[in-house]
């Protein structure tokens, strides 16, 4: 039977990192991030991995691909498909704070 993993979702840095490939999981990775109004994470690709965000608390603006970025708030879940540009910008007036989940895409 696997161990249970446990993790306290709190930070006082910007990043947090709560399961990592191969020590924790098999192939998943998971963090959580904090970001100041109007901080943002930077436009990045997952490559070959799908991405899904978890808006814990405040407000996100998503942009994905080009797309116009789209506002996102707390107790919302976004899936980013693999190989997809986005970024992720705190566009409210309070902390924001997500977890992201990482896995290799099929």
């Amino acid at each position: 039977m696997a161990d249970l993993i446990i993790k306290r979702l709190e930070s006082a840095e910007k990043y947090l990192r709560l399961l990592s490939p191969g020590e924790q999981t098999q192939k998943m990775k998971a963090g959580l991030v904090i970001l100041a109004p109007g901080e943002e994470i930077g436009e990045h690709s997952t490559e070959a991995r799908e991405e899904a965000l978890v808006i814990l608390s405040g407000q996100a603006e998503i942009s994905c691909a080009g797309s116009p970025a789209q506002a996102v708030s707390a107790d919302s879940l976004v899936y980013i498909p693999a190989q997809t540009k986005h970024n992720v910008r705190n566009a409210g007036k309070q902390t924001l704070k997500y977890v992201f989940i990482v896995t290799p895409a099929p």
